[in-house]
């Protein structure tokens, strides 16, 4: 780590874009106290190579949690951190709100702009095409799977691989051979809060549904009652009903998820490729115990849910401000440039992983930039510290044609909302009238549609 310092202070000075300026950076992206390995590296690399490049640039690191429900008291006191992360579900929502700076210019003074993924670009991009943010990462949804609960229950190759289920129907029959070989739940499936409605929708896809159409007349309509719906609904009814959820699904969030998957009281979760850090780092799962498959599939096919985390920007950072959260992006390896500092970004971050217990494994390309990309999997094939057997038929999976989709486009959080109540409804009452369940949730998304979007 002292050798990598000593690297990023000299190959900075060398940054075309060093000269100073005069602003504050309130950096939300730092991260948390819980992270100790995480703020090293960006306490003994990316922040001293930083006040390397701009020197006169004020630095405060202040991680910062997004939070739909009190962004915008946030954004009205003024207290939004110039830089932070969100979900691609939030963007138009806060474009549309002005609560975000248009950083187009930047962009194109940096030759980042032609850069960023067009579907990603689309995302982040307001009607007139200025573009507000850029991406950090980018995810598909898949099957994480414990490696040492599959092995207890009798459930792997010659090899020790786990033989993973490629349909619901094949997940629900070695659920039956983990709970009773060795007691733990076959999934952790969430029905606490906003992501449960999350997982879900990628369930129902496997099923065939569609969750919302625009019409003829171009209003847009709430399809959450349909028979493909009801179909996957009941496929979840099936799994509460023999017993292979958690306890109490109700209690079950995104990070109790990947605690029970880490510890080991479930075999299996739905997650992506950009949190593989939650299972092994966070809750002690060895690195070489963590497998990824694609979704099962329903009566339909598999389908991954793609979305990811893009950086925005604070409505009132000025335009040195944005310029310098861009450069502490570049410095972190995060940015399509390939100067000597980024590519020691993406080393740091690498060795970090390694240190950290958290696996190395490719990454969904963000950027078009053909060169910064190769440099990315030049560093994860240095650093690989898995099995790639244990993640092939995931990446297999997610690149095979019409397998992503990005998430249902309008009021995506509401219609999460919606199915969360079914399901709460569904895996603690066996018998829970589904088709009544969703010809609510579907008539209660249809009016916000309404209101919000069809006016």
């Amino acid at each position: 780590m002292k050798k990598l310092l000593a690297l990023l202070l000299t190959l900075t000075l060398l940054l075309g874009t060093a000269s100073a300026l005069a602003a504050n950076l309130t950096l939300g992206i730092y991260p948390p106290d819980t992270d100790a390995v995480a703020k090293e590296v960006h306490d003994t690399s990316y922040i001293p190579a930083f006040k390397v490049a701009l020197p006169d640039v004020e630095l405060v690191p202040a991680n910062y949690i997004y939070s739909g429900e009190t962004f915008t008291a946030l954004a009205e006191s003024g207290k939004v951190p110039t830089i932070f992360e969100t979900w691609y579900t939030e963007p138009q929502k806060l474009i549309k709100n002005k609560q975000v700076a248009d950083i187009t210019d930047q962009l194109t003074e940096l030759g980042w702009l032609d850069k960023i993924n067009p579907s990603i670009r689309a995302l982040l991009s307001d009607e007139n095409g200025r573009v507000y943010g850029i991406p950090r990462d980018g995810y598909a949804l898949g099957l994480m799977l414990n490696a040492e609960v599959f092995a207890d229950a009798g459930l792997v190759d010659e090899n020790g691989i786990p033989l993973f289920p490629k349909t619901w129907d094949e997940l629900i029959e070695a659920g039956k051979v983990i709970k009773e070989k060795t007691g733990s739940a076959a999934l952790c499936l969430l029905a606490q809060d906003n992501a449960g409605g999350w997982h879900f929708s990628n369930i129902a896809w496997t099923f065939g549904a569609k969750l919302q159409h625009k019409d003829e007349a171009d209003k847009w309509q709430a399809q959450l009652n349909t028979p493909e719906v009801v179909a996957a609904m009941t496929m979840v009814q099936t799994l509460a009903k023999k017993g292979l959820l958690t306890s109490d699904p109700t209690s079950e969030n995104w990070g109790t998820g990947f605690a029970a998957l880490g510890t080991g009281s479930a075999a299996m979760y739905i997650a992506a490729n950009d949190a593989v850090m939650q299972p092994t780092q966070n809750n002690g799962l060895p690195v070489d115990k963590l497998m990824m498959v694609g979704m099962p599939a329903g009566s339909d096919r598999s389908y991954s849910l793609s979305g990811g985390t893009p950086y925005m920007f604070s409505a009132n950072a000025t335009p040195e401000e944005i310029m310098a959260a861009l450069k502490y992006v570049e410095i972190m390896g995060k940015a399509p440039v390939l100067t000597e500092a980024s590519k020691a970004g993406l080393v740091a971050d690498a060795e970090y992983r390694v240190d950290a217990g958290i696996p190395v494994i490719p990454n969904f390309p963000v950027w078009t930039d053909e060169e910064f990309n190769a440099a990315q999997a030049e560093v994860v094939a240095k650093y690989s510290n898995v099995d790639a057997r244990m993640f092939q038929n995931y990446f297999d999976t997610v690149k095979s044609e019409g397998n992503l989709r990005m998430e249902e486009p309008m009021e995506t959080q509401v219609m999460y909302a919606e199915l969360t109540k079914v399901l709460q409804e569904v895996v603690t009452n066996p018998e829970a009238n589904i088709q009544a369940l969703l010809d609510t949730a579907d008539a209660n998304f249809q009016t916000v549609l309404d209101e919000n979007i069809n006016k």
